[in-house]
C-alpha cells in the first residue's frame, strides 16, 4: 500500500503544529509533556512559513493561500503574546 500524498495545506498545518509545540501550546509528541516555550524555535517556524509564503506566491489555490495567510497571522500574534508573557492558546483548524 502506498503512502498518502502530503497536501500543501497538511504541510503548512504540520509546520504550524511544530510552532505550537515550541510555544508550549501542544504537548511534545515524543514525551507527551508540555514543553517550556522556545521562542527561538517558534520564530524559526514562522520564518520558514513566511519564506514558503514568498516563494509560492502566485502558485497556490485560493484555499491554500488563505490557510497559509491565516496560519502566519495567528502564529505571529501568538509570538507577540508569548514574548510578552501572556498565556492564550493557538487553535489550529484545517
Amino acid at each position: 500500500m502506498s503512502e498518502p500524498q502530503l497536501s500543501f495545506t497538511a504541510f503548512v498545518l504540520s509546520l504550524a503544529s511544530t510552532a505550537a509545540i515550541h510555544f508550549g501550546d501542544l504537548p511534545d509528541p515524543i514525551s507527551g509533556q508540555p514543553a517550556e516555550p522556545n521562542l527561538e524555535g517558534a520564530a524559526q517556524m514562522i520564518e520558514i512559513l513566511s519564506l514558503l509564503d514568498q516563494k509560492t506566491r502566485g502558485n497556490l489555490t485560493a484555499e491554500e493561500r488563505q490557510v497559509l495567510e491565516q496560519v502566519l497571522y495567528e502564529l505571529r500574534m501568538r509570538f507577540v503574546e508569548v514574548s510578552q508573557g501572556q498565556k492564550s492558546k493557538i487553535i489550529l483548524e484545517p
